[in-house]
């Protein structure tokens, strides 16, 4: 059913359907002079009116003319509510979408908390990292036992850090097994000392240290002497012998001649160590 209604600033009469006034609650626009106002408010009541030549408010729509027109007359109204003092609705919209530096910081807040806990994250991985190299090259003796592959790269480590990569030092689980001291028959001035010495231990040992102590008739100390295990291998035989070790549970002779220069002795102690462990 078709209606008639009339624009309330040129008076201009339009003929139009329910279906088109119930899609905006009633609002329409003048085809002739832009106004948009409520379509059911001004229902003609004669339906038989002949209404005034003007375009229909839909058809405006798509007349290019009279779409440019509405285009000016949006411009203009937009240009007057800049121009006019903000309403109180407008200003309280404005504050409810501006925060107060309280809610700004607590807005702020989570992002904050986020990059602390990743920097202390990051911070605390690094730590971990830290003290788990400082672990391994504590503990790079104990680590090569059950690790044998590592110790290339521990060596590399430790070329950096000015340490060592050596075979394992438990003086407790080496023992001398026997030992003796003669004189030499033809020179006087020489003395021979040997040894046995057993690695007790399930793993491969270094060589000891030997402290060789010379007492007098009263079993004084006279002189004392340390032996180092290239002292009491030689040159030749510490190339080879040095970096394998003693093996687990194997046996190491020990021989070496010492010179007395004119030093009485009538007995001797002999005690092995290893350097770093000689406190225990």
């Amino acid at each position: 059913m078709s209606l008639v209604t009339r624009c309330p600033g040129c008076e201009t009469t339009f003929r139009v359907h329910a279906a088109q006034l119930s899609a905006r609650g009633g609002r329409v626009r003048c085809g002739k002079c832009n106004r948009v106002f409520n379509g059911l408010v001004q229902i003609v009541e004669d339906e038989d009116a002949t209404p005034s030549v003007g375009p229909s408010p839909q058809l405006a729509l798509f007349d290019p003319s009279r779409l440019a027109e509405a285009r000016k007359a949006a411009a203009a109204q937009s240009e007057t509510a800049a121009q006019a003092p903000p309403s109180s609705a407008t200003r309280r919209a404005r504050r409810a979408s501006t925060p107060s530096p309280d809610e700004a910081e607590f807005l702020a807040g989570p992002a904050t908390r986020r990059r602390f806990v990743a920097l202390w994250s990051l911070l605390s991985l690094l730590a971990v990292a830290v003290l788990a190299a400082q672990a391994i090259i504590h503990f790079r003796t104990d680590l090569i036992l059950f690790l044998p592959q590592a110790r290339a790269h521990l060596e590399i480590a430790c070329e950096m850090l000015d340490c060592e990569v050596h075979l394992p030092r438990q003086p407790e689980l080496i023992v001398i097994e026997s030992s003796e001291l003669r004189f030499d028959k033809e020179r006087d001035e020489i003395i021979r000392l040997t040894a046995l010495v057993r690695n007790r231990a399930a793993f491969p040992q270094e060589y000891p240290a030997l402290e060789l102590t010379l007492t007098d008739e009263r079993d004084q100390p006279v002189v004392r002497r340390v032996l180092l295990p290239s002292d009491y291998l030689g040159a030749k035989d510490a190339q080879t012998k040095l970096p394998a070790g003693i093996a687990p549970g194997a046996e190491a002779s020990i021989s070496i001649e010492l010179a007395l220069q004119e030093i009485r002795a009538a007995g001797f102690r002999l005690y092995l160590f290893y350097p770093e462990t000689a406190s225990r």
